[in-house]
Parts: structure tokens; C-alpha cells; sequence
């Protein structure tokens, strides 16, 4: 890990703890209802091969994953904090560079106040970027993404429903999303006359040359729907799972108007002892207006592009750290 992602890592790990910091001492006199806590976890892979003779490639993978959450409840009312991060990297035997495989932020704030048996006014906002600039390999040249370019940040108001303590729903018909790519070289990255991530298209002549900047903001107003569920399925166990859908009453394009956002998010971890787990996570996204160029066995542009399901997933072994109230 670079010393600039370690950097942005601390930074935004110090802004939630300080929060959460100042929102303890503030409450601390007049209860006791806060719990915090987390987890740490450095997970690995590792190939190795010599005078195989089916062939093979030497490669090291590691994969930095932390949790902290801080949650506070008095009545009817609650207060619920958690951010995950997840950075990890790979290097292989005939690549000179170490290359960046997996890179997440994931901020959550959510507040709410029982209206009736398990039904609660909900207000919640959510955040998600990643650490460190991102290519499409084998090109690592041309930098597709990197800090705050693209981030989300959704915020919204609804009724949410907890059936049980590990599963909730939640509805919103008012939630504004709104995505960010801050980064103007980003931001002006335009495949087949279509934005990359959806933000309004830069503008070129037919020679090439940039006639006006793409925009750095794109704002959507919505529907929000999100199920989660975390749970120790079995002993040692658990699995932590959510869905988010998200459909944009406002988008420009009136087609697009009936095409629903997918975020979908899972976490198994198994407890091997007290230090030592394995994972498995996955993460599917379906977003209508991100842009994605389709790429031959060689990894390079076919000319054709469009909306694309983008999957991403990783198994490892490692040390796990935890710290503070057991999490939930």
C-alpha cells in the first residue's frame, strides 16, 4: 500500500473515530447506551510454482479489510454508524508493477425512531468511494478512477421495518443520490459519445480536441429500497448481506426513467479461532448510466460499450483483530 492511500486511510478512518469521539463525551453523562467497536483483518493468497510442468504464474495477493462501528440507542430511538474499508493488492511473477485488485469505502449513518411494534421512521445517508487510482488492465496507463472520482452519496427519508434484529427493510419515495467524479481528466473520459460514469459528457470535435468539460456532479431523485440481513448462520459463521435498489424519478432521458440501480453487497466471514478466519465477498452493481467498453481474451476495446452488470469477488485466509463491543 502507497504512502498516499495510507494517508487517505487514516484521514477518513480519524474523521469517523473523532465523530464518533466528541458524540460519546457529549452523552457520556446522561447514558450509557453507546457501543463501539470493530474488527481488523489482513487476509492473503499465495501461488507458488517450480519446474511445473503444467505451467503456472508465481502471484501474491493481500487484502487489508477493516470495520468500525459505533452505535447508540435510548427509547425508541437509535443511532447507527459503521464504515468498512477494503484495499488489496496483487503481484505476479511476470508483471514488474504491484496492480491494486480490490478498493473500498463504505460510510453509513443511519437514525430512526419506533413509530409501532417493528416499524420505524428512518432517516439514513451513505457513502462509498474507493483509495487509490484505478486502471483497466492490461492498460496502465490511463487512470479510470481514483479518489472521489467516482463517490456516492445517497441520503434519504423512509419508514423501515425490523421483523427480527438481524433483518431489516427499509423504503424511501424521497432519496437524492448523488455522484461525484471530481477529478476533471475522469470526468472527461467519454466512451462511444456516452459519459464513463454517467456525469454529463465531455464534448469534442471530430478532430479530437475538447470543446467543453465534462460535469463533475450528477444528481438523481428517487425510490430507495434496502434489505439487509446479519446473521451467525452457524457457529463461527456469519454473514452479512445487503441490497439496495434505487430507481431515478429525474433522469434526463425518460427511457432511462424505468431502469432500477443495483447495489448488492456480501461478507461471510468463518471463524477458524480466536485470531485466524477466512472470507468470502462479493459485490454486484448495476447502474444504467455508468458506461463500460467491452474487452477482447487480450484486454483490449472491441468498439462496443454500454450498461454492463459488474461483479466483483474474493476468497482469502487471515488474521483477524477484534476490538470493543462484539459486533452486530
Amino acid at each position: 500500500m502507497s504512502l498516499d492511500v495510507t494517508k487517505k486511510v487514516m484521514f477518513v478512518l480519524s474523521l469517523f473515530l473523532c465523530h464518533d469521539g466528541m458524540l460519546r463525551a457529549q452523552t457520556a453523562e446522561v447514558d450509557t447506551s453507546w457501543k463501539s467497536g470493530g474488527y481488523g483483518s489482513l487476509q492473503f493468497n499465495q501461488v507458488a510454482f517450480s519446474h511445473w510442468a503444467a505451467g503456472g504464474e508465481n502471484s501474491l495477493s493481500l487484502t487489508v479489510l477493516a470495520y468500525v462501528f459505533a452505535n447508540y440507542t435510548l427509547g425508541k430511538n437509535y443511532w447507527h454508524n459503521s464504515a468498512f474499508f477494503n484495499y488489496g493488492f496483487i503481484k505476479s511473477q511476470y508483471v514488474n508493477s504491484i496492480r491494486k485488485n480490490t478498493d473500498l469505502i463504505d460510510l453509513n449513518s443511519k437514525a430512526g425512531r419506533e413509530l409501532k411494534g417493528k416499524f420505524y421512521y428512518t432517516a439514513l445517508a451513505n457513502f462509498r468511494s474507493q483509495f487509490a487510482p484505478g486502471y483497466i488492465y492490461p492498460n496502465d496507463s490511463d487512470v479510470v478512477s481514483r479518489f472521489l472520482a467516482p463517490a456516492y452519496l445517497t441520503a434519504s427519508v423512509g419508514m423501515e421495518w425490523k421483523p427480527y434484529s438481524y433483518l431489516t427493510f427499509y423504503l424511501s419515495p424521497a432519496t437524492g443520490r448523488f455522484v461525484f467524479v471530481l477529478d476533471q481528466d475522469i470526468a472527461n473520459i467519454v466512451i462511444n459519445d456516452a459519459s464513463q460514469w454517467g456525469n454529463p459528457p465531455a464534448l469534442y470535435d471530430t478532430a479530437g480536441n475538447l470543446l467543453q468539460n465534462g460535469g463533475k456532479v450528477r444528481s438523481e431523485f428517487g425510490a430507495l429500497f434496502t434489505a439487509s440481513l446479519n446473521k451467525e448462520l452457524l457457529k463461527n459463521i456469519t454473514v452479512n448481506t445487503k441490497l439496495q435498489l434505487f430507481n431515478n424519478y429525474t433522469d434526463p432521458d425518460r427511457l432511462n426513467r424505468k431502469n432500477i440501480d443495483v447495489f448488492y453487497d456480501l461478507f461471510i466471514n468463518m471463524k477458524i479461532n480466536k485470531y485466524i478466519s477466512a472470507s468470502f465477498f462479493t459485490n454486484i452493481i448495476y447502474d444504467h448510466n455508468i458506461t463500460i467498453a467491452d474487452l477482447d481474451k487480450e484486454g483490449q476495446p472491441t468498439g462496443t460499450s454500454g450498461p454492463r452488470t459488474q461483479i466483483k469477488e474474493g476468497i482469502g485466509v487471515g488474521v483477524t483483530y477484534t476490538f470493543g463491543d462484539p459486533v452486530k
